[in-house]
């Protein structure tokens, strides 16, 4: 009996202290190299893009630069790893990287299959894009029957292309590249008649043809595409640093808490923006988080409010100018909506 109750107690340890080692080792891992290691796109306008100086910038790339504000205090402690889609998974679940923020589309055999969606950042949905010189008198997704479609493999857009044209007894040529970088010269250069994925990645792509004038999107939107960051699963504590990366920003958009006054708002009698800011007395939000209490004041200097990041990169502010639609939030007819940090 004495063996057996040593034994259960020998093995309730271990899986405590499994636990233990799980929850902190990511943030311990980033921290003791000295930077936050981000999967992003190979090359997607607004979103994850490098210029010619090599220097990375966009929607996602403003999350990883975030996140790092978030543990460091600094957004420049980020290396990028461009992924195709094809490898972005894999990358992640090896530990090349530390967290995948790569327009990736949260379904359930993901999320069952080792991996965490801490949020979702941006609801998308395929759609479908055609030269309208070539597809002259195409105004809908229901009249390809028997087009060439350009896709990018190892996506969930191939297996809604599928769907989409299986459900509507239509025919179609596949032709599909594992480089999205494939999938848009291709396009570009007339092999197939038509490009789907994502439809903001369409307005994105777009921008790079040789003539985008001639370029339309469909109406048609067949998809639900809840784009978010993934992390390995596992790691609780990781998990919530990016989760809470994200509220954040949604919040300081909530309560006007911008990049501009971020500092000055540091004295503000609002309770709300006080407990936020790590301001309020005896705080400790966001050492539960293995962070700083400054932690959103960081984030926020660093990048902005959702509102910020997403007019700037792929809003009003930027060539895409695509409009907030329903990732406006959830207090203005939207689907973003902030927990509470409290």
């Amino acid at each position: 009996m004495k063996n057996l109750v040593l034994k259960g107690a020998l093995a309730a340890s271990a899986l405590v202290l499994l636990a233990t080692a799980a929850s902190a080792g990511t943030l311990d891992d980033v921290k003791k190299k000295g930077f936050l290691q981000c999967g992003v796109n190979t090359g997607l306008p607004g979103f994850a893009s490098p210029n010619d100086k090599g220097e990375w910038s966009g929607f996602d790339v403003d999350y990883c630069r975030a996140v790092a504000a978030a543990i460091f205090g600094d957004p420049t402690k980020v290396k990028y790893t461009p992924l195709s889609a094809k490898d972005r998974l894999p990358a992640l679940q090896s530990g090349e990287i530390d967290v995948l923020i790569r327009n990736t589309t949260w379904t359930l055999s993901r999320d069952t299959q080792g991996f965490d969606f801490t949020g979702v950042n941006y609801y998308d949905g395929q759609g479908f894009m055609i030269n309208s010189k070539k597809l002259s008198g195409i105004n809908s997704a229901l009249q390809l029957s028997g087009a060439s479609v350009c896709v990018q493999a190892g996506t969930t857009t191939e297996l809604n292309l599928a769907d989409y044209f299986k459900s509507n007894k239509m025919e179609y040529n596949p032709v599909v590249f594992e480089k999205v970088e494939e999938v848009n010269a291709a396009y570009d250069s007339g092999r197939c008649d038509v490009y789907t994925t994502d439809q903001s990645g369409l307005y994105a792509y777009r921008l790079a043809l040789s003539a985008p004038a001639d370029h339309v999107v469909l109406p048609e939107i067949i998809s639900k595409e809840p784009l978010g960051p993934v992390v390995r699963q596992g790691d609780a504590q990781w998990a919530d640093i990016i989760r809470w990366t994200h509220y954040a920003m949604l919040t300081a958009e909530e309560l006007g808490i911008t990049q501009g006054n971020v500092e000055e708002l540091k004295t503000s009698d609002n309770q709300e923006i006080k407990r936020i800011l790590g301001q309020e007395a005896n705080t400790k939000l966001g050492t539960d988080l293995g962070l700083t209490n400054d932690w959103v004041i960081n984030i926020v200097k660093a990048v902005g409010n959702y509102s910020e990041v997403f007019e700037r990169n792929i809003g009003s502010g930027s060539p895409l100018k695509i409009a907030r639609g329903i990732n406006a939030q959830w207090s203005k007819g939207g689907l973003q909506y902030a927990m509470p940090i409290r």
